[in-house]
């Protein structure tokens, strides 16, 4: 029987919920492109339920229980003494969401002797060494595209809050005022300006076709483009690299995988390329900034504003620059965990479990690693090495 250990983030303050604000959610049948939704043999939960803390184990329990498999669910992940440490050297399957990542580095996967299969329930393999799992001979699975909507709409949430200025006139009525001056002295209109995403896959493809429709002037650069008649549709203009493009942009959106290429891609050097006063929003992942350079060019005024809800390490360190920096609109890793996205990833999760457990082949979009190589998506999308260096800073959320 197999060992299954999943760490996920933890429940509400207030306790594990009992109702919902919503009793229902909208039927969606199928992803952009044609690529269909998840396709488990059953689920055992509610879609709209809270699945990705650990009470809601990703609607799991039922299920593996009922093959003889042991599941273990946690939420401590961080320290030398966590649970997941403890229980990771005889685990053959690893979960871990990119909300609440399980840091699989070199060290702890020459550890684990019986790890086979690493899940990311979501999008998002960065937590993984991925050339550590390679040479061990780990397969590396995520449920490719199941909240990339999710966060292309939490990107042009962010782009709009910053560009009008809403979080700052927000606390304005909270505190009681009404000092619209306040409020309207760093807002304007997203119209006419020029917005660029560095990375165009999935999820940049998604926030340019939603960002069409405010009459703005597109710009991308990916290493791999787009095909031209999209091109033409939304009349973008591609960029060899990401120094042309925020050369050109008022905003710039970040929604490129994180690996040893796009690692610290946003440093002093390239910001200072920027347009003075442009906006940067980054939903992809944290350590794709330099974390100091971007709280530098917020306090000189090069940025006028940066938002997202990827940090490094996750969870932040109650010290982090991010969390006081002025101008900006940071939350904790929320966009891609909508109880819409839950739905979709914890039925992605079952489906890759249901092929691994009967010796199936998994859906080859699923796959990042894969028979010692990146494989499928993660071939696309990845360089070989590793990103995990400096995880371990983590820990000290616990400890603030």
């Amino acid at each position: 029987m197999v060992k299954v250990l999943c760490v996920l983030y933890e429940d509400p303050v207030a306790g594990y919920p009992r109702s919902y604000a919503r009793d229902d959610l909208p039927t969606v049948e199928g992803y952009p492109g044609g690529q269909t939704l998840p396709t488990p043999r059953a689920i055992d939960f509610t879609p709209g339920e809270l699945l990705g803390s650990v009470s809601g184990e990703l609607g799991l329990r039922k299920f593996l229980e009922g093959l003889g498999h042991t599941l273990l669910v946690t939420a401590d992940k961080d320290s030398a003494g966590s649970m997941f440490e403890r229980e990771l050297p005889d685990a053959e399957i690893v979960i871990s969401q990119p909300f609440w990542p399980a840091y699989l580095t070199a060290e702890r996967i020459a550890s684990a002797s019986r790890l086979k299969l690493a899940v990311t329930a979501g999008i998002g393999s960065d937590h993984v060494d991925l050339q550590a799992a390679a040479e061990k001979g780990l397969t590396v699975a995520e449920v490719t595209y199941s909240n990339s909507i999710s966060v292309s709409e939490h990107v042009v949430m962010l782009i709009l809050s910053l560009v009008r200025n809403y979080i700052p006139s927000y606390q304005w009525v909270i505190d009681g005022g009404w000092n619209i001056a306040d409020c309207v002295a760093r807002s304007y209109d997203l119209e006419g300006m020029a917005v660029g995403t560095v990375g165009a896959g999935r999820i940049g493809t998604a926030v340019l076709r939603r960002l069409n429709p405010f009459d703005v002037r597109l710009h991308y650069t990916d290493r791999h483009r787009l095909p031209e008649e999209v091109e033409r549709e939304l009349g973008l203009t591609f960029h060899a690299d990401a120094e042309s493009l925020v050369h050109e942009c008022d905003v710039v959106t970040i929604n490129t995988p994180l690996h040893p290429e796009t690692e610290h891609m946003f440093d002093d050097a390239l910001i200072q390329k920027m347009k003075r006063g442009a906006y940067l929003v980054n939903t992809a992942r944290g350590k794709i900034c330099d974390r100091d350079a971007i709280a530098r060019a917020l306090e000189s005024g090069q940025l006028a504003g940066y938002a997202g809800d990827v940090w490094f390490p996750q969870p932040a360190p109650r010290d982090h620059p991010w969390r006081s920096m002025p101008h900006h609109g940071m939350t904790p890793h929320v966009s891609g965990t909508s109880l819409s996205a839950q739905a979709r990833y914890a039925a992605g999760v079952r489906e890759i479990l249901e092929c691994w457990l009967d010796a199936r082949p998994m859906r080859e979009e699923y796959l990042i690693v894969e028979g010692g190589a990146l494989a499928g998506a993660g071939a696309h999308s990845y360089s070989a090495g590793d990103a995990t260096g400096g995880s371990e800073e983590a820990a000290r959320f616990s400890e603030g």
